[in-house]
């Protein structure tokens, strides 16, 4: 199969150069210009291919063969099983029932930097189902980042993510859309394809790794439209900083609610970018923001931990800022104040007050259960800070230390009728004396 197709990338190739040997030099540079880039582009395909079959040929075992699907979650610790680390948050007290991400049905809209490695995360994780959404190829411009290879160059990035994806873990239902969803269309097709037959979303939650506020708003107005929960991640043009924000429609501000300054001031951000100017991109910054966004789903989903509704990163100064955005009462979009109307009306009621009250007094009543663990080989346990200072204090006593000091080395436990055996004996004599008794010891 490798070889079929080294050959007719080299029959193309012979075509193409053949053409731009005949062309006279009266020929229209842009026909040249052009017959060169494709010239260029199957060579490096060529070298690509031929670089895979040189690989098969040296390896000795060939390709490896995916693992079989698994119907049920083990905490089982032997070598063979994929997730007994995963189940270990259960059995640690972590999460209640960790098998429940096999329920739970993420969309990641996305698959560049970050939403490539999230989708990678999500499929390790053993999520149920994982929908993908891009427009765009695998480039070898693409190879600084995280997850694509430069094998996959020319394939759509949906494609390349679920060839991937479905031999790290044929468990995960995998769904790839190549569209753009900014247009009209697009906008038509995207929504279709996260509700069911009734209407209604079919996902748990949806990850915005887009870079560029006109997805982010047709995400933001889906979401809005459907009442679907979100989170929206991104990472600055200088790759040295990045955030992820959590969006509750009504509960939380849409992202029409505080728009970025660019947008707010009323530049089109289409009108920054310049020929020949990229911006930056660390796999570092990006597979840091791919993490922060993925735990966070994690703990949503799960129910585990605190769900942080914004955490910034700064790499130059280690620096991660953290905050609540609430709604905006005067957001330019009609329907997030319609929906945070709704959610205050609900919140002010009765059954929700009551509900919340619950909740308090349920977590409340778990922070002050002790944990069981299943085995404890050796002994361990967590003692209250005021039995530490206690136990200290009464240890200083019985050594006859002032408060603040300790000795270096473990006191020994000795009586004073031991100590008074092994003690020296009291003498007259001064230092010259003991020196020289010393001296004639060593001499002897």
């Amino acid at each position: 199969m490798a070889d079929q197709k080294t050959a007719a990338l080299q029959d193309e190739l012979h075509k193409l150069q053949e053409q731009v040997n005949r062309l006279s030099a009266t020929s229209i540079d842009a026909q040249v210009g052009k017959l060169s880039e494709q010239v260029q582009r199957i060579n490096r395909r060529v070298e690509a291919a031929l670089a895979g079959k040189l690989e098969s040929d040296v390896s000795t075992s060939g390709v490896t063969a995916a693992r079989s699907k698994i119907d049920k979650m083990s905490a089982e610790v032997v070598d063979s099983n994929p997730y007994s680390r995963l189940m270990a948050l259960q059995r640690m007290g972590i999460v209640k029932d960790y098998e429940r991400i096999r329920e739970k049905t993420v969309a990641v809209v996305g698959m560049g930097g970050v939403g490539s490695v999230a989708a990678e995360m999500l499929t390790r994780c053993g999520i149920g189902k994982l929908l993908m959404y891009d427009y765009d190829k695998v480039e070898l411009a693409n190879m600084n980042r995280l997850f694509f290879r430069p094998d996959q160059a020319g394939m759509t990035k949906t494609d390349a993510a679920a060839q991937t994806l479905e031999g790290i873990n044929p468990d995960v239902r995998l769904e790839s859309y190549t569209m753009n969803i900014t247009t009209l269309e697009g906008f038509d097709a995207f929504k279709q394809t996260l509700v069911d037959d009734a209407g209604a979303s079919r996902v748990d939650l949806v990850l915005s790794c887009v870079d560029n506020y006109e997805a982010r708003m047709t995400i933001n107005q889906v979401c809005l439209e459907l009442g679907q929960t979100w989170m929206e991640s991104g990472v600055s043009e200088d790759a040295v900083s990045g955030h992820i924000q959590v969006i509750i429609p009504g509960e939380t501000a849409c992202f029409a609610c505080v728009p970025p300054l660019v947008v707010a001031s009323g530049i089109d951000e289409r009108t920054l970018k310049r020929e020949g100017v990229c911006a930056a991109s660390l796999p570092t910054t990006m597979g840091i923001i791919a993490g922060l966004l993925v735990q966070n789903t994690l703990k949503y989903l799960l129910n585990f931990g605190q769900v942080t509704q914004y955490l910034g990163y700064s790499s130059l100064k280690d620096f991660f800022p953290s905050m609540q955005i609430k709604p905006n009462p005067g957001c330019v979009n009609p329907l997030c104040g319609k929906l945070q109307a709704a959610y205050q009306a609900h919140a002010n009621s009765p059954e929700a007050r009551a509900a919340a009250a619950a909740a308090r007094a349920l977590e409340q009543a778990e922070q002050n259960t002790a944990v069981v663990h299943e085995d404890n080989e050796w002994l361990i346990e967590v003692v209250p800070d005021e039995e530490v200072a206690a136990s200290e204090a009464h240890l200083h006593q019985a050594q006859g230390l002032p408060e603040g000091l300790e000795y270096s080395m473990p006191v020994a436990a000795m009586d004073a009728q031991m100590l008074n055996a092994d003690a020296v004996e009291d003498t007259e004599d001064n230092v010259d004396d003991l020196m020289a008794q010393l001296h004639l010891l060593h001499s002897t």
